[in-house]
């Protein structure tokens, strides 16, 4: 494997700088040549023989490169600024995306915890049993309804299953019920408990019991 010429600015033996624009193919005869530019005068262009290019000269009895690299071209670092760049960027928008995913998954576990006093004072409200005063009742109401409010400004809403046919992906089946009515086979017979959803994704699937249509 022949050694690689990177562009770049190279030093000649006799100290003239030359700046390395790229490598090319000889068409005639299948060999390899580098083309470089003179950094000098009235920037030439030349042509040599890739071998030719990296070997050796006896100068003084002492050998050294032909041409000696010294410095890489300003557009690879120009390139390697800007990968450096999009890495760097690409890093931000990598936090920023596992920053929210964190943020949504804290969210998930903290409301998976106030859910159940919500639907708690929900079932207080529908199963009171008449003996309580008004102003318990309103009391109650009142806090149902800021809980509600404060649940929809971070996203949260309750999964409506009136009149649906049982669906997977927002309910639980916990048991069937039996129907001869075929319209109804299907269909959600009772809610057990309350779903919702969190910015349109399935946080707690609704608990339900299913008509199922009798043999």
């Amino acid at each position: 494997m022949s050694e690689e010429v990177k562009t770049g600015v190279y030093k000649h033996y006799k100290n003239k700088e030359y700046k390395v624009l790229y490598t090319a193919v000889n068409t005639e005869n299948k060999e390899e040549v580098v083309v470089y530019q003179a950094m000098y005068g009235d920037g030439k262009i030349w042509v040599r023989p890739k071998k030719m290019f990296l070997e050796e000269v006896e100068i003084d009895g002492q050998k050294k490169p032909r041409f000696q690299f010294i410095l890489e071209d300003n557009n690879d670092w120009q390139n390697k600024y800007k990968r450096a760049l999009a890495d760097y960027q690409n890093l931000l928008k990598q936090t920023a995306k596992e920053k929210m995913e964190f943020a949504v998954y804290a969210n998930e576990q903290m409301l998976r915890e106030i859910l159940p006093v919500y639907d708690n004072l929900k079932m207080a409200m529908e199963h009171h049993n008449g003996e309580t005063t008004d102003d318990w009742l309103k009391g109650v109401e009142h806090v149902v309804k800021q809980f509600k409010d404060a649940l929809g400004k971070i996203g949260v809403e309750e999964i409506k299953i009136k009149d649906k046919k049982f669906d997977h992906n927002l309910m639980d089946a916990l048991s069937s019920e039996g129907t001869e009515d075929k319209s109804l086979d299907g269909l959600v017979a009772k809610q057990v408990k309350a779903g919702y959803k969190l910015n349109g994704k399935v946080i707690e699937p609704v608990k339900v019991i299913v008509y199922k249509l009798k043999n």
